[in-house]
């Protein structure tokens, strides 16, 4: 289709790919698992067979994003090695151990004049996934749609259009050589931003959901344009309390890992509560974990008072998605002050609390209303991948269908099969 590309408008284009796309749903809809699975194979040996072809690409996006001065954050989303190549492979290869959701029964029940109902998962049909700066993101989103038997429609950013092309490519080799249709899984092939217009507009009606996986401009857009339903997070601004019965050692370990781990991902930490009555014995100890990776702390006065070279928080800090070396840090009376200030601030993303308190963890967990709540472990375990689902599409906050990570089972609807024997109705 790429040789159509000037040929054709956005406008035009853009239903072209709709239209292909809802055809090859409809196949896909009915693909035996071990055809999707033997796409997905083949496809893991396409993309480690093109890794040359993938870092050249990547590589002339990386350039393009330092000369347009992206910052770091922006930078490690986008730039791909050897060994993440090599993850990209392997998580298509995890996606083929997954249970396949399409026909699976989820309830089944008899009525009384003998009516056998079963609900039933079904694929959604066809999925519209936004990104930036994530190639990643095109294996990720294409091999989850595909086994969950969705056609998807991928429109990555300009900053790694080389990339996800080059990871495109050997998707889409995968999906001839276990015979099923190319369209499957289709990049929007310009960098035009009309395309994204025509993919919110739903594609003539062929578009059924939308996943935007980028900055909050990007998804704020989405969210209020699009015409069909998103699955989304516009942010994560990611909390920890340090309840007055956390483990000094859990509490450091967890902390910089949250932060410092991988700064630029949605599950990193952002804001650190901690309980007054711990302030003295357990915050420094935090502060020189975060200051020996020089990771600049803003704090409010009385954690000013506790460690060097804290800097004044301002009332903007508690509301940032700093994506970056940059930690809000505050002292709070209680578990209470704790839970209202996440309830004020936060993204309804991800937040922990570390304590040995059982009944406190219990609250935090009940009272936060986030789609993925922890007690005493990392808050970059917020991914699919440590779930257990495999590679996953996204992180959606909202409270319809889909909450926390979006994987396989959370990109299929249901319906009802009814079985009689000759009934009819009174």
């Amino acid at each position: 289709m790429l040789d159509k590309v000037e040929a054709l408008s956005t406008e035009a284009l853009m239903a072209e790919i709709g239209t292909r796309a809802r055809a090859a749903g409809r196949v896909l809809a009915n693909a035996p698992t071990k055809a999707k699975n033997n796409a997905l194979m083949a496809m893991a040996k396409a993309v480690r067979a093109a890794t040359p072809e993938i870092l050249e690409g990547n590589a002339k996006d990386v350039e393009a994003m330092k000369a347009n001065g992206q910052t770091a954050a922006f930078l490690d989303r986008g730039t791909l090695t050897e060994e993440r190549v090599e993850a990209i492979a392997k998580a298509l290869e995890d996606i083929v151990a997954l249970d396949d959701p399409v026909g699976s029964v989820i309830a089944a029940w008899e009525r009384p004049n003998g009516l056998k109902i079963e609900r039933v998962r079904t694929p959604l049909g066809v999925i519209g996934v936004i990104y930036e700066s994530r190639p990643n993101v095109t294996a990720d989103a294409g091999a989850l749609c595909l086994k969950a038997g969705n056609a998807v429609v991928l429109r990555g950013g300009s900053d790694t259009v080389n990339s996800n092309k080059a990871i495109h490519a050997a998707m889409q080799n995968g999906l001839s050589e276990a015979g099923l249709p190319e369209d499957a899984i289709q990049i929007v092939p310009v960098t035009d931003r009309a395309a994204v217009g025509e993919m919110l507009r739903g594609l003539n009606g062929n578009l059924d959901v939308i996943v935007p996986r980028g900055g909050r401009s990007l998804v704020e857009r989405v969210q209020t344009e699009a015409r069909v339903p998103v699955f989304a997070h516009l942010e994560g601004l990611v909390h920890i309390f340090v309840d007055k019965a956390a483990d000094l050692e859990k509490a450091v370990s967890i902390v910089t890992n949250s932060k410092l781990r991988r700064t630029g991902i949605c599950g990193a930490l952002e804001t650190l509560l901690v309980h007054k009555d711990v302030a003295e014995s357990h915050l420094p100890a935090i502060l020189d974990a975060l200051n020996a990776n020089d990771c600049e702390i803003r704090g409010d006065a009385e954690v000013q008072s506790i460690g060097s070279g804290v800097l004044e928080a301002s009332e903007e800090d508690w509301s940032t998605e700093y994506l970056d070396k940059i930690l809000s840090a505050m002292i709070v009376p209680d578990l209470d002050a704790a839970i209202a200030h996440i309830a004020k601030y936060g993204s309804n993303h991800t937040d922990c609390i570390i304590t040995e308190d059982q009944a406190a963890a219990d609250r935090f967990q009940a009272e936060v209303d986030s789609a993925i709540v922890l007690h005493n472990a990392s808050t970059q375990f917020a991914d699919g991948g440590e779930f257990g689902m495999g590679a996953e599409i996204g992180i959606a906050t909202g409270r319809m269908h889909a909450r926390g990570p979006v994987g396989v089972e959370q990109l299929t609807s249901f319906k009802y099969k009814v079985h009689g024997t000759g009934q009819i109705r009174p």
